[in-house]
């Protein structure tokens, strides 16, 4: 009976918190009615269960159910996740470098994080990870599978992905690494006085590194904005590098259950940094705080996006104490993004104004004749050596200038790339 009296004090103060808030009360006996059936349904289990399974027990795995039913965000972190996800918000750990979610069921890849042990392999994004190992994922929780893949570095782990377009799973074998992310990248096109800046993932330092490489750079033309495979991050930080852009308006606003609640985050002034025009790339990687850029920017107006569409991971988790010693929590699903138009990116994601496949760029056939002034018998061969070497020159002076360069062979290679680069060229036209 003591047993019973605690779930169900653990039962009230659950419902009499959670649902604080709401408006519309349930009836008093239809609640009591709710409260008695989980109280029921535990004891039941405590006492007829094939195993002796202690209250604690029983009662922590219903919280994880209920959470695991709502939405693949939310989960019931006990002491050891609580544990974990305070080692991965706060420091150095090793892992694999993939952002995770749950579509459709499936654990599947957000996207790889740069340079990282899952980059390196090939894993890529909208992979679905079947097992971990030898332990199938089936019916595994988010949090659990990121467990599982995190551990000592430069510890063996196997993935057995699923891949669209391949018949057969890949297994992926990797070494854990400490996983330390460079999240911006500022780099020159080669001959194109253009920008290339990369943002790998949305960490507290993206908005102060953006800015110091738009500031070293004054003399570029236009900017290239590479969202790939970026999972998402800080919306702070979102918020800010939109905020570069964009002089007034509103960025994005988060709704929750009670419209009165919602928050909108708008564009400062003094946050603005640049007119430059800018095209920005995406893919099924973006995610999260990169959809936030994207598609905001898209909505004001202020860049064309290009790639293919977006993840769709619009919804925010707040971390919330369920005891006194805050060791256990609930991450909880509280509310969702909603772009300056008022569409939502959950589950819909951002659908780029040009859409421009992954691969490299589609060459001519190079049996195909073609005559040029140099193959005529009395060209100006003199005049075109000394454009040669000219060329030559100044293609050298550029890279021993800047190390950091994206050379014609490598747009080549980045269909995407070389896209973004010839819409931006128009851009330039236009706004001159």
């Amino acid at each position: 009976m003591n047993r019973l009296l605690v779930a169900t004090s653990i039962a009230f103060v659950l419902s009499s918190s959670l649902f604080a808030k709401e408006k519309v009360e349930e009836p008093t006996q239809t609640r009591f009615e709710s409260l008695s059936k989980l109280t029921k349904v535990i004891g039941t289990v405590e006492k007829y269960y094939v195993d002796d399974i202690k209250l604690q027990e029983i009662v922590d795995k219903a919280l994880k159910g209920l959470m695991q039913e709502l939405d693949a965000h939310s989960s019931y972190l006990d002491k050891k996740a609580s544990k974990e996800m305070s080692i991965q918000t706060q420091g150095e750990f090793g892992g694999l470098g993939i952002t995770v979610g749950m579509r459709d069921g499936a654990l599947t890849v957000i996207s790889p994080i740069d340079d990282t042990p899952a980059f390196k392999a090939g894993v890529k994004s909208l992979d679905i990870i079947l097992k971990i190992n030898e332990t199938s994922t089936i019916g595994m929780t988010l949090d659990e599978a990121v467990n599982m893949m995190r551990g000592e570095p430069n510890t063996d782990i196997k993935l057995t992905l699923v891949r669209k377009g391949d018949p057969k799973p890949i297994e992926v074998k990797m070494k854990r690494d400490v996983i330390k992310v460079q999240s911006v990248f500022a780099k020159k096109l080669e001959g194109e006085n253009i920008l290339y800046l990369r943002i790998s993932s949305f960490d507290t330092k993206v908005a102060t590194e953006l800015e110091k490489a738009i500031k070293e750079n004054k003399d570029a033309k236009g900017i290239i904005l590479d969202l790939r495979n970026n999972p998402g991050g800080l919306l702070n930080q979102a918020i800010s590098v939109v905020d570069m852009f964009v002089k007034n308006g509103v960025i994005v606003s988060q709704k929750g259950r009670d419209v009165a609640d919602e928050e909108k985050f708008e564009a400062n002034k003094l946050g603005f940094k640049t007119d430059l025009p800018l095209v920005v790339l995406v893919n099924e990687g973006s995610a999260s705080a990169s959809e936030i850029v994207s598609g905001s920017l898209q909505d004001h107006k202020r860049a064309v996006v290009i790639g293919e569409k977006t993840f769709g991971k619009g919804s925010v988790q707040a971390v919330l104490p369920i005891d006194n010693e805050k060791t256990e929590n609930i991450k909880l699903t509280i509310a969702k993004y909603y772009l300056p138009s008022g569409r939502t990116i959950q589950a819909e994601g951002v659908t780029p104004d040009i859409i421009a496949s992954a691969g490299k760029v589609t060459k001519s056939d190079e049996n195909t004749i073609k005559i040029k002034e140099a193959d005529l018998k009395k060209h100006l061969e003199g005049e075109l050596n000394k454009v040669d070497e000219k060329v030559k020159a100044e293609e050298k002076a550029i890279k021993d200038e800047n190390k950091k360069v994206i050379s014609k062979d490598d747009l080549m290679e980045d269909n995407q790339l070389n896209t973004s680069l010839a819409i931006l060229k128009s851009l330039i036209i236009m706004n001159k």
